[in-house]
């Protein structure tokens, strides 16, 4: 997974409640951060038993399915 805070929409008023300002400080103004499946899994781990808190990390825009229905038709029609 990569952490791009440079796209987040939490930044400024979400950092100090981000595990990932309380891992690793505040975010420089240009930063990314990979983590892996495993390290993700213990950083949840880690905030449900509320030891750090949840990453809050959060994208403008989000992964959007195209619209694949034909002309006239609905995207439910084409389901």
């Amino acid at each position: 997974m990569l952490i791009d805070c440079d796209a987040c929409v939490m930044r400024g008023p979400g950092c100090p409640d981000c595990v990932v300002s309380v891992v690793l400080g505040m975010p420089p103004e240009q930063s990314s951060l990979r983590v892996d499946d495993e390290e993700l899994a213990a950083l949840d781990v880690l905030a449900q038993s509320g030891l750090v808190p949840p990453l809050r990390l959060v994208h403008a825009v989000s992964s959007v399915e195209p619209n694949t229905a034909g002309e006239g038709e609905t995207a439910a029609d084409a389901v």
